[in-house]
């Protein structure tokens, strides 16, 4: 059996003729650029995300990047984020001329670790930028609350989470903006690039709509310098098919996950650790082993679609060789950058194929005298 870690055809089987539809209207009316499909899917995602505003950028990065530029966010300012996401994170905040600055995590959920960033603060510190890692919330209820005493802006990080909750409150509805990838790969994902900011605030969401489109306050009225960094219509008609289902999908990985988590858990193999107060949409399905790479690489070899997210921490990036941070700094993040690997995990998998993963992994571990173990927790050695 092969098992891919994401199947993307198997759901654009599924929704074929709405995709053609939707696509086909779009070429109908001839508005590819910020037509009809991009604002109703703002609506329909700020509905989704309980936010009353959405702007839809050209890509998740754009989304972070315009999203602090609308906060005022640039040259000597520093911005907070953690150690272990995609470059993207931190990209995002060196585009505005920021500095970012790292924080390390809590090794049972991966997530940036309030602690580490208070302690990281200063007197340029200008906002924090939680990344609900692997499709679970950060620990939003200490990030709002260090926010506030600092008086910090909260730049949310979302491209992996779409519909999670914190306490009950969808991401997208803590932080000043909050922003959302669209790669085809991501929970909600486009036919190509795509990204969207969220935000209540209703200046933030106007500046954000002038900062994606040359700074117009009208046609041909430039007010500032900016970008062009515009949601696709058909890449929006897309993505409001897909929306209907969101819902539906993200509980599916759940049940994906319940079906891992039992199996893995009678092989004594940790699952990953969610937060009581949280619930996550399983954008990824990730277990950890001291020898991954070699995991990795027999899993492979077997036809599991196994995949590492993310084997180098940021801070030792050789695109941030600049900032001097040495090997150590982020204890927990390194060591889980070492040691992560995802499993197939998509809505369409298959009780069959989840089992096919875990008896394939099992084989593997006891032939190879493998450690497994996840986050801080006792490792566990499978030997024959």
């Amino acid at each position: 059996m092969n098992v891919p870690l994401v199947d993307l055809h198997i759901q654009y089987e599924s929704i074929a003729e709405e995709i053609a539809v939707a696509t086909r209207e779009v070429m109908e009316r001839g508005d590819f650029i910020l037509g009809r499909a991009v604002g109703a899917f703002e609506e329909e995602f700020a509905d989704f995300c309980d936010v009353k505003h959405v702007v839809g950028v050209a890509t998740g990065t754009d989304a972070l990047h315009l999203g602090m530029l609308a906060c005022g966010i640039g040259p000597g300012d520093e911005v907070i984020t953690a150690a272990n996401s995609f470059i993207a994170s931190a990209s995002a905040i060196s585009f505005t001329g920021a500095t970012p600055v790292f924080a390390d995590i809590n090794p049972d959920t991966y997530n940036i670790d309030p602690g580490s960033v208070e302690k990281a603060i200063t007197s340029h510190t200008k906002a924090v930028m939680p990344v609900h890692l692997y499709g679970q919330p950060a620990d939003m209820d200490a990030i709002v609350k260090l926010a506030r005493r600092h008086n910090l802006r909260i730049i949310e990080d979302a491209s992996q989470a779409h519909g999670a909750e914190w306490n009950g409150k969808r991401v997208g509805s803590f932080g000043d903006v909050t922003a959302f990838s669209f790669y085809p790969g991501k929970n909600l994902g486009a036919y190509g690039d795509g990204g969207a900011a969220a935000t209540n605030n209703p200046e933030i969401a106007e500046k954000l709509k002038m900062l994606r489109n040359y700074g117009q306050s009208k046609k041909y009225h430039h007010d500032f310098l900016a970008f062009n960094s515009r949601l696709d219509t058909l890449q929006a008609a897309i993505l409001r098919v897909k929306l209907r289902r969101m819902n539906a999908w993200n509980e599916q990985r759940r049940q994906a996950a319940l079906i891992y988590n039992r199996i893995l858990t009678s092989l004594d193999i940790s699952p990953p650790s969610v937060a009581k107060d949280a619930q996550s949409v399983y954008h990824l399905y990730v277990i950890r082993s001291p020898q991954r790479d070699a995991l990795v690489e027999r899993l492979n070899e077997r036809g599991v679609g196994a995949g590492v997210h993310y084997p180098i921490s940021i801070p030792q990036q050789k695109a941030y060789a600049s900032l001097r941070y040495k090997l150590g700094d982020f204890p927990h993040a390194e060591k889980a950058c070492s040691e992560v690997l995802s499993l197939p995990m998509f809505p369409e998998i298959t009780e069959k194929q989840i089992e096919y993963v875990c008896d394939t992994l099992a084989d593997i571990l006891i032939a190879g005298n493998f450690v497994i173990g996840v986050s801080n927790r006792p490792e566990q050695r499978i030997a024959a």
